[in-house]
């Protein structure tokens, strides 16, 4: 039987994120102002038709993979690289200070859009939020660092957007919120997971010397559809 992660955004977009999902029984795609992922059942002529049928022309859409894939006419591929997935086995958490940490709501969409902007930790559109359990740390009233749950292929939950202002680097506030996160998650009954890539260096120790155990090594492909 397959695993829920192998698949993750297609699993997500039937279980925890189904909420947003649009789509049918071979392929499910998110609002585009919430993200740009999209999920197949398999990766058959039929399963590409649909979900060139849910994406917009000239917009990127986002697939992970367990191997490489072929794609039919009618797409662009922009990148392939490789993603690592990295899984949190353990039940318990370290327990850590919450004090400075706040939930994040839709006021703060501006702030976390400039943040991620500056940080680049993968895509977050106007409504990404909408994932809900993003949460952050102020400093003088600006958004100087921040972590949310994003996938959520039942009974895994993903943490994304973990990010931290230049200028507040070295002060342990991503360290701190990925473990605010842990705690969440595993309080809700579920196992966390997050993706990085390799060559992120700096996250990839971080995250090992957290606790987290390299899964699988994933594909994700960028694709564009073209008109036809």
């Amino acid at each position: 039987m397959e695993h829920p992660l192998d698949n993750p955004i297609w699993n997500a977009l039937r279980t925890g994120n189904q909420s947003l999902a649009i789509g049918d029984e071979l392929a499910w795609v998110l609002p585009r102002d919430v993200g740009a992922f999209a999920g197949l059942a398999d990766y058959s002529p039929q399963a590409f038709h649909c979900l060139h049928e849910l994406s917009p022309v000239g917009a990127p859409t986002v697939l992970f993979t367990p191997e490489p894939i072929s794609l039919p006419p009618g797409w662009q591929l922009l990148l392939h690289k490789e993603l690592l997935q990295l899984v949190y086995p353990h039940l318990e958490v370290p327990a850590v200070d919450s004090s400075n940490v706040v939930a994040l709501q839709e006021p703060d969409v501006p702030a976390m859009l400039a943040l991620t902007s500056l940080t680049n930790p993968g895509p977050f559109l106007p409504r990404t939020i909408d994932f809900g359990g993003y949460h952050g740390i102020f400093q003088d009233g600006q958004l100087v660092a921040m972590a949310g749950q994003r996938l959520q292929p039942s009974p895994y939950t993903e943490i994304s957007a973990v990010c931290t202002h230049p200028a507040y680097l070295g002060r342990g506030y991503g360290h701190q919120l990925v473990r605010y996160q842990l705690g969440h998650i595993l309080a809700a009954g579920n196992t966390p997971f997050l993706h990085v890539y390799e060559d992120n260096v700096p996250a990839y120790a971080l995250y090992q010397k957290m606790g987290f155990q390299l899964r699988k090594r994933l594909h994700v492909y960028v694709l564009e559809k073209q008109a036809q």
